[in-house]
């Protein structure tokens, strides 16, 4: 008993630290993102402007990462939503809306009217109801020079047969953050984890929510039993029985001042409800201990549902940490959970069949078709490096190392074979990248964009690949690379310089992009205009209550007046500064 009432009271002194933490980075932040409340108010008055629903083919999106890839429950089609874009300079946060025809390999972008703000780094969920609706939680919006950031705790769904955006409000909810995970399980939307950081502070989550998709109300879990330590980036997946899988992740702590200390974390949880699927139900937390080959510790993975209750991982990074640098590893890799035998193994190309029944002839048939369980009982043969040279637009070359893991012993009984295998484990592979977005229609997987770094230069990417779940033959390229998209400025380099390439997303994107850039032209034909030597004061007290009348029309008429007031007033600080 006694050791229990320790254990609680250790407990209930964990959860006031915590509860002073969030407190102190609350209020740490909340200057930081009334700033950027303006920015966030002023691209939705441009948003506002589009008042009909337009789809429009076009080339594929612009290089990005943190976004969200989506299959839609019923058509043949990946939806892709949001993202961000960091050319050394300046960082661009998107929350345009692309679908992907995986049939006929063809992009095409959707404008809606009033879309959820522009971010990265939230979560989105499909679930069939009603022709299909894609949810959309929290995320992070920055200041174009990356050093505040405004955290979200809106909740939208777009309503995919009507093509309709719509906010749900609805209070008890999570705090604002980004890096959680969502998962639709049952009738129920999941969230989990994440981190709130300010320019100075930061906090790390791990409180459960969860959303009724029926009685549109939130509610937080208090679940039973040890649970994960806060994180972000972990992999979160819904088994059939409609438990919850946790894998891994990412956290830092602060050793002393100005000094942070990372963590990959590399355990597994599964959080299951006890009740009868009532709303009521209680949930305990309980620690899985997988068999098979785990993957390498590593943040900034992707994951996804495969067929045959199997969740996946790909690609990430494991940063190695020196004095005053970190180098990145960074990987290109599958590794498969199968749900039901608790059990992880590497996911290994098997090669295409006409090339196997070549170097296979004389074999048994059965070996030919061996199976997904053959797959999983392999023993991995020593990895290959392949080394790559791309010539970006700027004359930058840059080295890509793909460490590629070879197929299985069991080929290599001559030295033609030998060769062969070699020669196989050179096909086709997405680069090794980490914040790339995934997603799985018919069993086959999809990978887009993501990042990678190179020195100090860091690689933005817009490439697309796809594999068969069900085969693991090999890769296919459907958006190769593009060298051009591949900008990067360095911080010494003129601001004349920065202006002349802000547009420089590429595609259909440019246009999107270059809102930044031509809100202050826009802003002089719809704002009223700053008189010559005239005063900020003067500007504020002439003009003010067509701010408070801009702002109010951003932030609805729940909104209390002081803060309409106050956001007023930065828009007014913003739009002055630029004009003079």
């Amino acid at each position: 008993m006694g050791k229990k009432g320790k254990r609680e009271k250790k407990g209930k002194g964990a959860e006031k630290t915590a509860a002073k933490m969030e407190k102190k980075v609350s209020r740490r932040a909340k200057k930081e993102e009334e700033d950027l409340e303006a920015l966030i108010a002023e691209f939705q008055t441009l948003d506002a402007k589009k008042t009909q629903v337009i789809e429009s083919s076009c080339p594929p999106p612009s290089p990005r990462l943190n976004g969200s890839l989506s299959a839609h429950p019923e058509k043949d089609e990946l939806i892709l939503f949001g993202g961000e874009y960091f050319n050394g300079q300046k960082t661009y946060l998107y929350n345009d809306l692309y679908v992907y025809n995986v049939r006929k390999n063809s992009w095409a972008k959707v404008e809606i009217p009033n879309p959820p703000p522009r971010r990265c780094a939230h979560q989105a969920a499909v679930v069939p109801t009603a022709g299909g609706q894609l949810w959309i939680f929290g995320g992070e919006f920055a200041s174009p020079n990356g050093e505040q950031f405004y955290h979200y705790k809106d909740l939208w769904v777009l309503h995919l047969a009507t093509k309709t955006w719509e906010q749900i409000k609805s209070s008890g909810g999570p705090s604002g953050r980004s890096g959680h995970r969502m998962v639709a399980c049952k009738r129920q939307l999941i969230v989990f984890g994440g981190f709130h950081e300010s320019a100075r502070d930061y906090i790390y989550y791990n409180d459960v929510y969860a959303f009724n998709l029926d009685s549109f109300t939130w509610s937080k879990l208090a679940p039973s039993g040890i649970g994960p330590a806060p994180r972000s980036g972990c992999q979160m997946a819904a088994t059939p029985e409609g438990s919850v899988i946790i894998y891994g992740g990412y956290s830092k702590q602060r050793v002393k001042k100005d000094v942070d200390r990372g963590t990959l974390h590399t355990d597994m949880f599964l959080l299951r409800a006890e009740g009868a699927g009532k709303e009521e139900d209680k949930w305990a937390w309980s620690r899985l201990n997988p068999s098979g080959v785990k993957p390498t510790p590593r943040s900034g993975f992707s994951a996804a549902v495969g067929p045959n209750n199997r969740s996946l991982l790909f690609g990430g990074v494991h940063d190695e940490e020196e004095e005053e640098s970190i180098e990145g590893d960074f990987f290109n890799d599958i590794y498969f959970y199968d749900i039901v035998k608790n059990r992880w193994f590497p996911g290994q190309l098997k090669g295409p069949k006409s090339e196997k029944r070549k170097r296979r002839r004389g074999r048994q048939a059965e070996a030919e078709d061996a199976g997904d369980d053959e797959l999983e009982k392999r023993p991995p043969q020593g990895p290959v490096e392949i080394v790559k040279e791309v010539v970006a637009e700027d004359g930058t070359i840059m080295t890509i190392k793909q460490v590629i893991s070879g197929p299985g012993e069991e080929k290599s009984e001559s030295e033609e074979e030998e060769e062969e295998d070699g020669a196989l484990s050179q096909q086709v592979e997405p680069c090794p990248r980490s914040n790339a977005m995934l997603a799985v229609k018919h069993g086959v997987l999809y990978v887009y964009g993501g990042m990678f770094e190179v020195g100090d230069r860091q690689f933005t990417l817009s490439d697309l690949y796809s594999i068969d779940l069900h085969k693991m033959e090999e890769w296919k390229v459907l958006v190769e690379m593009d060298p051009k998209a591949q900008e990067w400025l360095e911080e010494s380099e003129s601001d004349e310089e920065e202006d002349d390439v802000e547009g420089a997303e590429g595609g259909e994107e440019e246009e999107e992009s270059s809102e930044e850039e031509s809100e202050d032209e826009g802003g002089e034909e719809q704002h009223p205009p700053v008189q010559p030597a005239e005063k900020h004061a003067d500007y504020l007290a002439r003009t003010e209550q067509y701010w408070i009348k801009l702002a109010r029309s951003n932030m609805g008429p729940d909104a209390k007046e002081k803060k309409v007031v106050k956001v007023a007033h930065a828009m007014v600080k913003a739009f002055y500064e630029d004009a003079v």
